[in-house]
């Protein structure tokens, strides 16, 4: 992941692995950010505060490849805050076409407070609320040699790590998003 973040002032390291078996937290979990099994297993894994990212590993019984916590949710839910992953998308893993870490990637551009380029699902909006990411009507599936949802933009976002397409072809941040993350974590996480 730190290859993903390289040149944007961000950089992880890994403290701890804390374990826990639960058949309950691995394979009955959705990923809605209530889900119940969600709350008990971040209830009881949580470690750090606002600056300490937290990523957990599970096979999610729906299609939901991860979520994450915005850093705004943080100081009214710190149990709730971290990164959540389908366990077989890390490099190597199982999981076709999403199998090169970029969903941890992609999860922890939320964690910063990245948008998806669709945000919105209008050509004329906000978006994303960055200005160098071209309004996007639709996430991106698969991996297309091009995709235009909002003619007037001048192109979709289909190699952006925040948008949903095949690992392979996620290769970049705007610098609009590093800006973004960056103060939203100045202004919430660090």
């Amino acid at each position: 992941m730190n290859a993903h973040y390289k040149g944007s002032g961000f950089g992880f390291k890994l403290k701890k692995i804390k374990r826990k078996k639960s058949t309950n937290w691995f394979k009955k979990m959705t990923g809605v950010p209530t889900d119940p099994y969600m709350l008990a297993m971040k209830n009881a894994l949580h470690t750090g505060g606002a600056s300490t990212l937290n990523v957990y590993t599970v096979s999610f019984v729906d299609d939901t490849l991860g979520l994450a916590a915005f850093p705004w949710d943080y100081y009214g839910y710190p149990k709730r805050d971290g990164v959540v992953i389908q366990y077989n998308s890390y490099p190597g893993g199982s999981l076709k076409n999403y199998n090169q870490g970029k969903t941890l990637t992609h999860e922890v551009g939320h964690w910063l407070g990245v948008y998806h380029p669709f945000q919105g699902a209008d050509c004329d909006g906000m978006g994303d609320y960055v200005v160098d990411t071209p309004q996007q009507l639709t996430p991106t599936f698969g991996c297309p040699k091009s995709k235009n949802s909002c003619p007037q933009s001048g192109g979709d976002n289909i190699h952006n790590y925040m948008d949903y397409s095949y690992d392979k072809c996620m290769t970049k941040f705007t610098k609009g998003q590093i800006t973004r993350a960056t103060q939203m974590s100045n202004a919430y996480r660090f």
